[in-house]
């Protein structure tokens, strides 16, 4: 066959199956095949470094991200190697919307700990009175396709929704289904704070300390975005000075993190990293990065590309 492909990490079999039927597939990622693929596709665990598309170059021409964030890519190395970055940004939408309305209602309704106490043969109903979502405010930082996906699903909760977005003006926001706000505004105002942006240097650590002491004391932060977008330290420190309620994270700085004081505290909430984790979101990723890939080693027109 013509083209190469190195396959990083695991994704699901019917898009390995579409690449087979175009190309031979490698499954690994021993760094000996460096040099000799035409296109590398990763998930979120393989760090595609400056060093690596060196070692990949002249060769490889692609690099698919099954996923949407490619902060996991040096893609300054990629644009001077003139290599095509693309991913997958449509592929797991619902799944992490839902997801983080799972954690919104666990939150809430304290389902979590419902749950633990009665497998430790424990009865704590007198203890563990939650809050409803009927006109609760919820604030969702980044109105792009996951954060517009929420805002439809909490709206059938009754929820006063409000958005925020630095790549949006505030009709778009508003045709999303949210009123547009600006950030400071919205994390004063919001009972529940939802994050759904990317990673970048304008914002890692957005959720500092200074940003956790505007939020109301009865808050709760939610996060299935990217870890990095908030301090996990001045997090810790809110959450024991009682700055705001509680939180909920599906990501985290480093992956997997231990057992930190945070992952352990009895006011968050924890999952690792699944939000995304569907049957039906992973065959939709798999099949999006696949056919992706083909087109753009192809030169057929790309519907996803990065760079």
């Amino acid at each position: 066959m013509s083209y190469r492909i190195l396959v990083c990490d695991e994704i699901s079999e019917a898009g390995l199956e579409n690449l087979k039927r175009e190309a031979e597939v490698i499954r690994s990622d021993d760094s000996k095949y460096l040099g000799k693929v035409d296109a590398i596709i990763v998930r979120s665990r393989t760090k595609v470094t400056r060093e690596l598309v060196s070692r990949s170059s002249p060769r490889l021409r692609v690099i698919g991200r099954a996923g949407v964030g490619v902060d996991n890519i040096d893609l300054d190395a990629a644009q001077e190697h003139g290599i095509i970055v693309v991913n997958t940004p449509e592929a797991t939408t619902i799944s992490v919307a839902e997801h983080t309305l799972g954690l919104i209602l666990s939150l809430a309704h304290n389902i979590p700990q419902g749950n633990q106490s009665m497998k430790e043969g424990s009865w704590e109903k007198a203890n563990l009175r939650g809050l409803g979502l009927y006109n609760k405010t919820l604030g969702i930082i980044g109105m792009g396709r996951i954060g517009s996906t929420l805002a439809r699903l909490a709206a059938g909760f009754n929820m006063t929704i409000l958005g925020c977005d630095v790549n949006l003006n505030e009709n778009e926001i508003r045709s999303q289904g949210a009123e547009p706000i600006e950030f400071e505004d919205l994390i004063k105002r919001s009972d529940y704070v939802s994050l759904h942006v990317s990673l970048s240097e304008t914002t890692k650590g957005l959720i500092n300390a200074e940003a956790l002491s505007k939020m109301k004391r009865s808050a709760h932060l939610i996060s299935t975005s990217r870890g990095g977008v908030i301090d996990e330290s001045a997090l810790l420190n809110a959450l024991e000075s009682d700055e705001i309620a509680a939180a909920a994270l599906d990501v985290f700085e480093n992956e997997p993190p231990g057992l930190t004081p945070l992952i352990m505290h009895p006011k968050v909430i924890v999952t690792p990293h699944i939000a995304a984790q569907t049957e039906e979101s992973q065959t939709r990723t798999a099949l999006d990065i696949a056919s992706e890939v083909l087109a753009a080693l192809m030169n057929k027109p790309l519907r996803w590309r990065i760079i």
